[in-house]
């Protein structure tokens, strides 16, 4: 801890989360944020560095979200298959 009260990471704190099982947890709920963040505004940032709006184009905006919340619950599965089913 330091002088200030605030807690410091370490280089083996960041390293244990960084290992395998925990990086798909981490993934996985960036991608679940990204998909509410994404469905909240009605923009979504799409392959290639594009940006596609809810109100011009549903289908394409609807087809991006819903990749960002199935990649999300993959990556959350794996991460739980990992620690739970073996």
């Amino acid at each position: 801890m330091s002088s200030h009260g605030r807690v410091l990471l370490n280089s083996a704190a960041v390293t244990a989360l960084l290992r395998e099982p925990y990086f798909y947890l981490i993934l996985g709920i960036i991608s679940l944020i990204v998909g509410v963040v994404s469905t909240c505004t009605g923009v979504v940032w799409a392959r290639f560095g594009r940006v596609i709006y809810r109100a011009k184009q549903p289908k394409e905006f609807w087809e991006d979200v819903v990749a960002c919340y199935l990649i999300g619950l993959c990556f959350i599965g794996y991460f739980l298959y990992q620690v739970y089913g073996r």
